[in-house]
């Protein structure tokens, strides 16, 4: 039964289904995403899901297919004026990656090794990316063996780091959500009925030409510049892809919001789910549990050293701990994460539109962006430096 594409598609999308019932139903306290990936687990351990569900579905290569293109749709998200003020996310992230690096090979080498602490910090730190880098070095160093160390973090960090995140943005949220306008007031909604107009006749391509199709194919576009630019530079595509976004609003090539325009980000961000969970197909229940301990202790240090260093980047930048910490814990779930939990919050925060809409805007610049500050360049800065020091 499963061997039918739609079959398969509709377990997995049953499995997303209950993730965001339950978190619809906790008020986010339980996390879409960690349903999600634990879900799997549990699923792939009893044999009730094969290893190749996925593949089955077809959905994995959209999935990988829509990367490139929503992160250009997330360049068209935040303004010029906006990236400006969040420098100060960029180095408290920064921060965070830094104190835990250190934290975790300082308590866990004495204990369990510098292979093993080493292997664990670039996935911690990040995501996919790292994980790479460190596989391949320890298949080029002999150490196969240790392959499952950041295979497990990679997989496992995000049930830690979402929960933690969302309970600390969820106490900022209802500190916040005073300060909404009331539906809006008039003065909002002209400023933002002329910044409208604004863009409009700025953009290059007008309100006729916006049509689904036409919106999807310049964030195409943009994804294949970003992941050609990419291979022509060596530096990461989805940098590429975040600059093209933005600087293609800049100059009116994009509109804001340009995948919510196509009516097509749940779709794409479902996708992007599909692509994403693959990635724990490896872990199995044996290895699993032979490596709990060494990998709960690296989870732990880990969390702890981020959680301090967004701590203390809070207080250096006079920035809240409740927003300060959970952008230092985007190192443990990136994107999509970052953007799924802010739609969490603030649409089980906020009490009607007005502050739904004023809690999201509050919280999605600085989460995206200590989000691509620790995923796409310091871990894989991490990843390589530590991986370069066995040999």
């Amino acid at each position: 039964m499963m061997n039918e594409p739609i079959v398969a598609a509709v377990l997995i999308f049953a499995l997303l289904m209950v993730g965001e019932v339950l978190s619809i139903v906790t008020r986010a306290r339980v996390p879409m995403l960690f349903v999600v990936f634990f879900g799997y687990l549990i699923l792939l351990w009893t044999g009730l899901f094969p290893l190749d569900i996925i593949d089955r579905t077809g959905l994995s290569t959209f999935g990988a297919l829509m990367v490139a293109p929503l992160i250009v749709h997330m360049g068209t998200l935040i303004p010029l004026k906006v990236m400006k003020q969040q420098y100060k996310a960029v180095f408290i992230s920064l921060m965070g990656i830094v104190i835990t690096t250190i934290t975790v090979l300082l308590v866990v080498t004495p204990i369990l090794g510098y292979e093993i602490a080493v292997s664990g910090v670039g996935p911690l730190t990040g995501g996919i990316i790292a994980f790479i880098i460190t596989s391949e070095k320890l298949q080029m160093l002999g150490l196969t063996t240790l392959i499952v160390i950041p295979a497990l973090v990679l997989a496992l960090q995000n049930l830690i780091g979402l929960p933690l995140a969302i309970n600390f943005l969820r106490r900022y949220a209802y500190k916040i959500r005073e300060q909404a306008p009331v539906n809006g007031s008039a003065d909002d909604n002209e400023e933002g009925q002329q910044l409208e107009e604004k863009q409009e006749k700025k953009s290059l391509m007008g309100e006729k030409f916006s049509t689904p199709i036409i919106l999807l194919f310049q964030l195409f576009f943009g994804g294949a510049l970003a992941v050609l630019l990419g291979k022509w530079t060596g530096i990461n595509y989805s940098l590429w892809a975040l600059a093209i976004g933005f600087s293609g609003m800049l100059i009116g090539f994009y509109k804001d919001k340009m995948m919510e325009r196509a009516n097509s980000f749940g779709i794409a961000m479902a996708g992007l789910i599909f692509f994403i969970i693959p990635s724990m197909n490896d872990v199995t229940f044996s290895s699993f549990i032979q490596y709990l301990p060494s990998i709960l202790l690296i989870l732990g240090i880990g969390a702890v050293g981020i959680i301090a260093g967004g701590y203390i980047g809070s207080k250096l930048f006079k920035w809240d701990p409740f927003l300060g910490i959970p952008v230092a814990l985007t190192a443990m779930f990136g994107f999509p994460g970052d953007y799924i939990i802010c739609e969490e919050i603030s649409r089980t925060t906020g009490r009607n539109e007005a502050e739904r809409k004023y809690i999201f805007d509050q919280l999605i610049s600085p989460l995206l962006i200590g989000g691509f500050t620790t995923v796409t360049i310091a871990s894989v800065i991490v990843a390589s430096v530590l991986m370069g020091t066995l040999g």
